[in-house]
């Protein structure tokens, strides 16, 4: 299989990337670099086993030329975190609108499979044991970006399932519960790469409001394995899957074992919302996956936990932090 992945660039496309072509399948990346690192694809360019097309989903043309090049699209691009969102909201909603508009009306008119990666956002404040795939949505004010941006990602949603009903177009939505691990950014509110940079540096580590909020992390290799058995599985099509854990950890829980397994002398560092974020931002309590329709569809099952991507989130800021470290020494020296 030839497959276009928008965003691929990014943190969790780089390592379907990687899935896809160990595999031996061939990909075709389509990243505008906003918030992707062409750096998390080096290993794969340099070896000839994947394409990268700088460009924006935007760009209606180069969007349907490259759909007409491959077999299936994963849609991933998309505004990315928290921060990003509350800070420029307009740009986050047209990115995710046009973008989504873009990619999955070209795959839908060359009848291309398309896989559309939505977001836990969806549900907006709802907040229960466990979260199905047709819980009621709980959206808060207008005024508040956050739900602006929930917003976007259901029109995706609406959109995808839409074209299938109405022309049998092979789309999947996939809802993404706090996916972590290496390679993702703590620039845009992330809150684990962010965590794990401050112990490193041995840092207060910041956390936000009283740290009683608590997130079901779920380490990128299950969220991409997950997306690998939707994409080979042909009776996915016109269906909603959440991914993600269902293992709650508070964050200052979180916070507390990102200084333990760091062995960090960091403290923790409490920080009003107020401060941290302007007006657009509302904070949720909780909110856990049910994945009882992914279980049973395609047999998937976590094989990792937030310990193991603690730990591989401070081994590649570590690996990162070697090459400034060598170049005090030598400039010491």
């Amino acid at each position: 299989m030839r497959y276009l992945l928008t965003g691929g660039a990014g943190f969790i496309g780089s390592h379907l990337c990687d899935a896809l072509t160990t595999r031996g399948d061939q990909v075709v990346v389509l990243d505008d670099l906003s918030t992707g690192r062409v750096e998390n694809l080096d290993h794969l360019l340099g070896a000839g086993r994947a394409e990268f097309v700088e460009g924006s989903v935007t760009d209606e043309a180069l969007v349907l030329e490259l759909l007409d090049s491959v077999d299936a699209c994963v849609h991933l691009a998309s505004a990315v975190g928290v921060r990003l969102v509350v800070e420029q909201p307009v740009d986050a909603l047209l990115r995710n609108v046009r973008g989504t508009d873009a990619v999955m009306s070209a795959a839908a008119s060359l009848q291309r499979p398309a896989l559309f990666t939505s977001t836990s956002e969806i549900y907006g404040k709802k907040s229960s044991a466990r979260l199905h795939e047709h819980s009621d949505r709980v959206l808060g004010s207008i005024a508040k970006a956050r739900w602006n941006y929930a917003t976007s990602k259901s029109f995706g949603e609406a959109l995808a399932l839409g074209y299938h009903r109405e022309l049998g177009a092979r789309n999947v939505v996939v809802r993404l519960f706090n996916t972590v691990g290496a390679r993702q950014t703590g620039a845009y509110g992330m809150v684990l790469p962010r965590l794990v940079r401050q112990a490193v540096r041995d840092e207060p580590l910041t956390v936000y409001g009283d740290g009683t909020q608590t997130r079901c992390f779920g380490h990128v290799a299950d969220t991409v394995d997950a997306l690998v058995r939707l994409l080979d599985c042909d009776s996915a099509a016109g269906r909603v899957f959440n991914v993600g854990s269902d293992a709650e950890i508070s964050i200052l829980a979180l916070a507390r074992r990102v200084i333990g397994r760091s062995g960090s002398s960091s403290e923790v560092h409490f920080v009003p919302y107020e401060e941290a974020y302007d007006d657009g931002f509302e904070e949720l309590g909780q909110r856990r996956p049910d994945t009882t329709a992914l279980r049973e569809l395609t047999g998937w099952e976590p094989k990792h936990t937030v310990d193991d991507a603690i730990d591989d989130v401070i081994a590649l800021e570590r690996k990162l932090a070697l090459p400034a470290a060598s170049e005090e020494v030598s400039l010491a020296g």
